[in-house]
């Protein structure tokens, strides 16, 4: 392949500041272009923007990204357009993973990814890769969970930091994953990462051993994440941080819509869990769950205290599991579907002014907005759950802009 790199003056796009830093920007229209602006980038040391052309780009080997400053960007907005995938989503497939980041300040957007033997993008904590956005992309059709971030226990100082997730669709295409060990993003040692504005669907097991969670913080030093205004659809497991023996410090769950129908999926968990995660905060998050799990949300184990779960809204009760404590307020546990928009599709806004619901949750510091980013009432009171209710917004908000085109 032959092309150039041309020098162009980026002000904190590659390098995540707000300095200016030059960078080259290659088009690609092919995967062995795309395999080779890869390696070049690589070959000079990063600050490489990759813009890619709209096609199907099937690899046949991981693109590894070891230098910092990399963007691979479709660059068509319209992320269907721009599909890069590997050439199975199976135990046997060549391509392992489609990205591999080793470095920080690596941007991914305007592109689907699909197909690998182990996950689409593994960004590995191990090497201090840093600073990673994701934006405007789908994530599909992993052998295992969709985005991984490593780290190495023995050598806990090096994490993967400062990472962004947003408007981004996670799923299972087949309404289904191919085994139980999937998930949306997993995430061992990270620190102060966010999540939002995304939507999670059918990350099911095939079989009765339980999916991992739509997504997953744990593994210390794993501390202070926010995940907020997601929508997770027919997930085994919602949101979780922490896990036995492998546990998490604070953080923040906010504004999210969980929907779980009784006929997906043959075993379901909790909806959020606190697993050995302390300080943390769960506020304003709506819960609808038609399976058989008995309770909406859990916080697990004696090293899980101080957490603060307040202004829920779900329809199954809140449970301390194991000697956990904290404080558990102004949540209303026993929705019915008729308080909801459309629930058969997640559409968990309030569909009329509920007594129990409007204006009678806890001010909770940091709490401005709400799932649509609209501004809670300040002054009448905030409502219970992820929508502040307005009978404009949520009678006439397309939802189906939050599922998977």
């Amino acid at each position: 392949m032959n092309f150039k790199l041309v020098p162009v003056a980026c002000l904190g796009i590659l390098t995540g500041t707000t300095g200016t830093a030059q960078a080259g920007t290659v088009t690609v229209a092919t995967a062995a272009e795309l395999q080779s602006a890869v390696a070049t980038a690589n070959n000079l040391g990063g600050n490489t923007k990759i813009v890619v052309r709209d096609g199907t780009y099937t690899l046949n080997d991981t693109l590894y990204v070891n230098v910092p400053n990399v963007a691979i960007v479709g660059q068509s907005s319209d992320r269907t357009k721009v599909i890069i995938q590997g050439d199975a989503m199976s135990s046997t497939a060549k391509v392992g993973n489609v990205i591999r980041v080793a470095a920080s300040n690596f941007q991914l957007s305007n592109v689907t990814l699909q197909k690998s033997r182990w996950h689409l993008i593994q960004i590995a904590g191990e090497t201090n890769a840093d600073g990673l956005i994701i934006k405007n992309c789908i994530l599909r059709d992993a052998y295992q969970q969709l985005l991984k971030v490593s780290y190495d226990p023995t050598n806990p100082s090096a994490t993967s930091n400062n990472g962004l997730v947003e408007n981004c669709i996670f799923e299972y295409s087949a309404s289904v994953g191919p085994q139980y060990y999937i998930g949306g993003i997993d995430a061992h040692g990270a620190k102060d990462w966010v999540v939002r504005n995304n939507t999670f669907q059918n990350i099911i097991s095939p079989n009765n051993t339980v999916a991992e969670f739509a997504v997953h913080f744990w593994d210390p030093p794993s501390s202070n994440h926010i995940v907020e205004r997601n929508l997770i659809l027919n997930c085994d497991r919602g949101i979780g941080f922490g896990m036995d023996g492998h546990g998490n410090m604070g953080g923040i769950i906010r504004n999210n819509m969980i929907y779980h129908a009784s006929n997906k999926g043959f075993y379901a968990d909790t909806s959020i869990a606190l697993i050995e995660s302390p300080d943390t905060q769960v506020y304003n998050n709506t819960i609808f769950m038609e399976n058989d799990f008995p309770s909406a949300i859990e916080y697990r184990f004696t090293s899980t205290q101080n957490v603060l779960i307040a202004n829920n809204l779900t329809n199954k009760p809140i449970l301390s599991r194991d000697g956990a404590t904290g404080t558990v307020t102004r949540n209303v546990t026993h929705a019915s579907d008729a308080w909801f928009v459309n629930v058969l599709i997640g559409n968990l806004h309030l569909a009329s002014a509920i007594r129990s619901v409007v204006d009678l949750g806890l001010p909770v510091s940091g709490l401005r907005n709400d799932f649509d980013n609209e501004s809670r009432s300040q002054y009448t009171g905030i409502d219970i759950g992820a929508d502040e209710f307005s009978s404009i917004t949520n009678l006439t908000l397309p939802m189906a802009s939050y599922i998977a085109d």
